[in-house]
């Protein structure tokens, strides 16, 4: 057990608001637009380096190649289903998202991300036939396996 000194709980429960507040601004954006706004996600990288560290326990080397590998794993995969079906399957956004999981969490922890985000999405399109054929938003998905990681690493 943990013991909590009452300015890192104060800061863990500032870092949980914003990082609810942001995703939730992702959700809502990539869900209309099916965008994610660069001044969402970039924000989150830096945050997740410079201040997740300080509550989660997870050192900034892990966090530095969670963020790189993040966004190569999910930028690769986007740009070899463009190359073989020339349609955008996941977008940039979704990778700079991803990379912002792994600034937050730390590399180890995207396996888990990626399982939650997909295994949801794969709920909702099946639970909703019409995003299919309109598409699929992946970021409120990436945003909750973000936030499931987070609040499994400081609870």
């Amino acid at each position: 057990m943990r013991s909590f000194k009452m300015a890192e709980v104060f800061l863990t429960i500032a870092l949980t608001g914003g990082l609810v507040a942001v995703c939730l601004w992702i959700a809502v954006v990539d869900f209309r637009d099916q965008r994610i706004p660069d001044l969402a996600s970039l924000p989150l990288v830096v945050c997740g380096l410079a201040l997740s560290g300080t509550v989660s326990g997870v050192p900034l080397a892990d966090r530095l190649i969670g963020a790189g590998l993040g966004f190569l794993l999910l930028w690769a995969v986007g740009e070899a289903v463009f190359r073989a079906r020339g349609v955008e399957a996941l977008g940039i956004g979704d990778a700079k998202l991803f990379g912002a999981a792994g600034a937050w969490l730390g590399w180890t922890a995207l396996p888990t991300v990626l399982l939650i985000a997909a295994v949801m999405g794969l709920v909702y399109a099946a639970l909703r036939p019409s995003a299919r054929r309109d598409g699929l938003a992946f970021g409120p998905w990436l945003c909750a396996g973000l936030l499931v990681g987070w609040l499994h690493l400081v609870l």
